[in-house]
């Protein structure tokens, strides 16, 4: 009884203050729905941006890797840091400039209507086919392996599975479709103060019980198990360095990584749309920064409790990694705190799965119906537009969930492997649009289906011995040189220029600079001081 009412205490007191916070805000505007009317300051930014990005599929799928394979995939997290100074410094304040709401705003300003649309298209299918439906399957196996659902309620752990998919889903769909990116926003910010407390008390609770009180004898006994699970770059010399079945070669942070990085950092809709909302440059790059130091931290919770669970569990669980993570928790939590984990467990599922409601519910109806469908359409009615697409697509969500299988890779890895069918080719887009004049609008989109066709073929179809990350790069370079050879045959016919039109303050943060720096550093740090361990 005491885990439920924690539970509901704290998810009651989120749901209470954000309503509060938004009391007096005009949801029914374009900016106050779709960017929080532009008002979301630095801590509020990376708070939200933190709890967008982290979620189970972190928690379950990364700290599952971690425990097979170990600290070589903390590269999907501390490279990260890299591309939010990236998003800072370069892309936020040409954003902020142009006043964009959307990403594909800025290709039909670089490019033509038509690749606005393409993405448009593809940003809502990657939302729905790969990201909603995994954060919903690996959030209910974590709340019905800690709360044992099945068993309270004496039904199937299939049906509890069900059960919490529709649970989560449903109240994530009521925070996205009723409140917008503010109400997100700020669930997000008090959930991610949440998830550090709960999530860094895993791996402190498990090593002061190893270490019989020290935690650092703890962590000197786990390290002793496995030593070789510490270190940062991959040996996998046994299956070959870079092939399809390496979970995480060093290689692939210098070919495909910073590609996938710089989108998900700098163009993914999700994410930069917090750093559209913000109420001036200085706080969008707050908020961006912050986030790239929380990055840098984050392994403290999604990385070494995989580790310190193979000192716990040895090999039992190398068939079901999507078990470690629950299992870990209910091995080393105290009873007590049980529901207050798993209330935070669920804000981050909600963050992720309500953000990219959000996000798809802006690209439609500002990128689609309002140029396809209805072109006068008012502020209440793509308001409305917005609500109606995000109902939809949670429902959509809701009902594929269940059916994700136990995956041969992982979660996060399945995600990731999936996501490379969008996110590369988009990138690849984007990127021409800032950094290449020549590319074409005809350039951009034979390129981005170029890259489509040659990912699917080459990773899902021939299944070529490489690893998908390796072929990100491949694909990246090739698409800019179709890209460039279109180009040639047809060239480009309009002009782009980035112009301040006023909307925000556009003076940078005076501590930006030195900031991004220190960043660098510490990521090059991580790699020096974990790079020789074992």
């Amino acid at each position: 009884m005491v885990q439920f009412i924690s539970f509901f205490v704290f998810t009651a007191f989120v749901a209470a203050y954000s309503s509060w916070k938004l009391r007096k805000d005009k949801l029914s505007t374009q900016d106050g729905y779709f960017l929080g009317g532009r008002s979301l300051t630095g801590i509020v930014i990376a708070g939200s941006l933190l709890l967008t990005n982290i979620s189970t599929e972190h928690l379950v799928g990364m700290n599952g890797d971690a425990y097979k394979h170990g600290g070589i995939i903390i590269a999907w997290e501390v490279t990260s840091a890299l591309a939010l100074v990236a998003a800072a410094l370069y892309f936020a304040p040409r954003y902020l400039k142009m006043g964009l709401t959307t990403i594909p705003e800025f290709l039909e300003k670089r490019f033509d209507g038509l690749t606005r649309t393409i993405i448009a298209f593809l940003l809502i299918i990657s939302f729905v086919s790969t990201l909603l439906p995994i954060v919903l399957y690996s959030g209910a196996i974590s709340i019905e392996q800690i709360f044992d659902i099945s068993g309270l309620l004496g039904i199937t752990q299939n049906e509890g599975l069900w059960l919490t998919v529709v649970t989560v889903g449903c109240i994530g769909a009521v925070y996205a479709i009723f409140g917008g990116l503010k109400m997100v926003a700020y669930t997000d910010t008090i959930n991610g103060f949440g998830l550090l407390i709960a999530g860094i008390s895993i791996p402190v609770l498990a090593l002061w019980s190893i270490g019989d009180g020290h935690i650092f004898e703890g962590l000197r006994m786990v390290f002793e198990k496995a030593p070789e699970k510490f270190n940062v770059i991959s040996n996998e010399v046994s299956m070959g360095e870079g092939s399809r079945d390496a979970i995480m070669p060093f290689g692939v942070l210098f070919t495909g990584l910073i590609i996938n990085q710089l989108y998900f950092w700098t163009m993914h809709q999700s994410i930069i749309q917090r750093a559209l909302g913000a109420v001036n440059l200085k706080e969008a790059q707050k908020g961006l920064l912050y986030t790239g130091l929380l990055k840098i931290l984050v392994p403290l919770i999604i990385v070494l409790p995989g580790i310190i669970a193979y000192y716990y569990f040895n090999d039992t669980f190398y068939d079901q990694k999507e078990l470690v993570y629950p299992s870990l928790v209910k091995k080393v939590l105290p009873f007590w705190m049980t529901g207050f984990f798993v209330a935070v467990l669920m804000g981050a599922i909600l963050s992720t799965f309500n953000s990219a409601l959000n996000s798809a519910a802006t690209i439609f109806s500002l990128g689609i119906y309002k140029r396809y469908v209805n072109k006068n359409a008012s502020e209440k009615r793509l308001v409305l537009m917005g609500k109606t697409t995000s109902a939809l697509l949670a429902l959509f969500a809701i009902g594929i969930a269940p059916f994700i299988a136990h995956a041969p890779r992982g979660l996060y890895q399945l995600l990731q492997q999936l996501n490379g069918i969008f996110f590369i080719p988009m990138a690849t887009v984007i990127l021409a649009g800032f950094f290449l004049p020549k590319v074409s609008a005809k350039g951009a989109k034979v390129g981005l289906l170029f890259g489509l066709v040659f990912y699917i073929v080459t990773n899902f179809i021939f299944q070529v011995d490489m690893h998908y990350v390796h072929i990100w790069g491949i694909e990246f370079v090739l698409n800019i040189g179709v890209m460039l050879l279109v180009s040639r045959w047809s060239p480009r016919v309009n002009t782009f220029s980035i112009t301040d039109i006023g909307v925000v303050d556009v003076t940078q943060w005076k501590y930006a600079k030195a900031f991004s720096l220190f960043l660098v550093l510490a990521t090059l740090a991580v790699y020096i001081l974990l790079g020789n361990v074992g």
